[in-house]
């Protein structure tokens, strides 16, 4: 199947897919503001409790915390706030689910066939999960209906797939014994997922654990917990068995810390910020030292050559940047472009903010929405007061956009340098850096020059300098002429401390597999 091309989806230059007449969204494009009534979708919240050993139930402290709506500020719903105690009896369930149960008992076919079943069932709540992903964190509906659950779906149907395919080897040794090397799954996987792509976090975990016959805790982000039980709830109508994953919502310092530091958890999995991956890790190492994943930040270059047809570049840098309100690990937040084109890039670059579309992620046409929360707001606002107060050239935006609400206006700076705050750090909203180069080796330099190496992308036609450029980058995923571009096949996973291991692809399924070497003597072999 082909890459799912979020790129293409999202261009400008396309038409996108309308939003269901049966929703009841606005027909016609109005700018967000403070007057204006946020559309509310047509859902009902019915899924708000834990889900523990097949049951829905309270948290062990009858405590809820509330999920807001990122576009008012306002309350969605409250929902169960778990903490450690909540984490013990998720453990315990899916320890005994994997004991004692029949999930990793199953035959591969079985476990195969029930992945497929909530894969379809996802295909069929489509609209429902996209309404809540969009309601719940704030990116544009058209992209988590068009893009994400598609996607979401493709990734549970990738790992079905895989799960009567993983088989160990019989290997030969120097003497009469017989080797099998088994491949077996791990056991208790806990893991924690971010807020800025929920339900494909989710899969990217979700999927390849289940697969290889693992069974899970998994905690949501506390900003965005209402799709994983959604989720959940699906599982359960496609009969995965009790315990096999249980879903504890809560806050990170508590719940997700209790997760880490379990001594009858087999295997960690997080996605998140570079600086929480540096916790959990140490977590992990002080309990039992179980097997640990990370995905974490990125500062990733995104490199325009002096070939470049700069209207395609300006499109596509744009996209890197500015897609999910930038709020995305391998956001393309340095643009490099070289010196030859640099004027003629800044000037249609600031056109481009200029002219993107802010408002209610639930209004057709709407291309970015607000920031998750109000902390990731006052943070990016405080990253381009930095970018400002360091001379670099403000060329558009810089405030909030709108009255209510975490809109943020597309920021555009020129004249940024390596040394620069905005340059550095993982800003992580719609603030774009453009950096000049002069050629090839001092920009592969520079590129390079960071803490970080999630992502890259390269605009050029030639394809020699798209080898040496690639080649040289210290990063996971470099996009030639292209920006995230997704598949459930592609390895996905950064260099340095943008995390360890790969998630997504064959690689993934690594991560939730034990290796085990059985010898035996063979007695008068008639060969060896």
């Amino acid at each position: 199947m082909a890459a799912r091309r979020i790129s293409s989806l999202f261009s400008r230059s396309l038409s996108l897919p309308t939003a269901p007449a049966s929703l009841g969204f606005g027909r016609g494009m109005q700018r967000f503001s403070s007057s204006a009534e946020p559309i509310i979708p047509p859902l009902q919240i019915n899924y708000t409790k834990l889900l523990i050993n097949g049951q829905f139930v309270d948290s062990a402290s009858g405590k809820t915390f509330p999920t807001l709506d990122p576009r008012t500020g306002e309350v969605i719903a409250h929902v169960a706030e778990g903490d450690a105690e909540d984490i013990n009896r998720a453990v315990s369930a899916a320890r005994k689910a994997f004991d004692e149960g029949p999930w990793p008992r199953m035959t591969a076919y079985e476990r195969s066939r029930i992945m497929l079943r909530f894969a379809d069932l996802a295909e069929k709540h489509t609209q429902e999960l996209a309404q809540l992903e969009t309601w719940d964190n704030g990116k544009p509906y058209e992209q988590a209906l068009t893009a994400e659950l598609p996607l979401f779906v493709r990734l549970f149907h990738y790992y079905a797939g895989w799960a009567d395919k993983i088989h160990g080897l019989t290997v030969p040794a120097d003497g009469p014994h017989h080797v099998q090397v088994l491949h077996e799954p791990i056991g208790v996987a806990g893991q924690i997922i971010p807020w800025n792509f929920p339900l494909l976090m989710l899969a990217w975990k979700v999927g390849p654990a289940l697969a290889c016959g693992n069974t899970i805790v998994l905690k949501s982000a506390e900003q965005t917990p209402l799709t994983a039980l959604y989720v959940a709830k699906l599982f359960q109508e496609a009969g995965l068995p009790d315990g096999v994953l249980n879903v504890v919502s809560g806050y990170g310092s508590t719940a997700g810390a209790a997760l880490a530091s379990h001594m009858d958890v087999d295997k960690l999995a997080f996605t998140g910020s570079t600086n929480t991956g540096k916790v959990v890790l140490e977590l992990a190492a002080r309990s039992n030292l179980k097997s640990v994943t990370l995905e974490l930040g990125g500062k990733s270059p995104f490199i325009v050559c002096d070939d470049a047809d700069v209207d395609r570049a300006v499109e596509l840098a744009h996209f890197a940047l500015f897609f999910n309100q930038g709020q995305c690990c391998c956001a393309g937040s340095r643009t490099y472009v070289h010196e030859r084109i640099y004027d003629e890039f800044v000037d249609k670059a600031k056109a481009r903010a200029l002219g993107r579309t802010v408002g209610d992620p639930f209004k057709k046409g709407i291309e970015q929405g607000p920031q998750i929360d109000l902390k990731q707001f006052e943070k990016v606002l405080g990253y381009i007061k930095s970018g400002i107060d360091s001379d670099a050239t403000l060329e558009c935006g810089g405030d909030r956009f709108g009255s209510k609400g975490y809109f943020v206006q597309p920021t555009v700076f020129s004249n940024v340098k390596d040394d620069m705050l905005i340059a550095q750090d993982e800003i992580f909203g719609p603030v774009q850096s453009i950096l000049k180069f002069k050629d090839v080796d001092e920009v592969i330099k520079r590129a390079n020059a960071t803490r970080y190496g999630l992502a890259a992308g390269v605009f050029t036609t030639n394809i020699d300098k798209a080898n040496t450029i690639s080649r040289g980058l210290k990063a996971g995923t470099v996009w030639i002429n292209c920006y995230d571009i997704f598949d459930a096949a592609i390895p996905f996973g950064g260099y340095k401390m943008s995390g360890i291991g790969r998630e997504k692809g064959v690689y993934s399924l690594n991560n939730y597999l034990q290796v085990k070497s059985v010898i035996f003597p063979l007695k008068n072999p008639v060969w060896l």
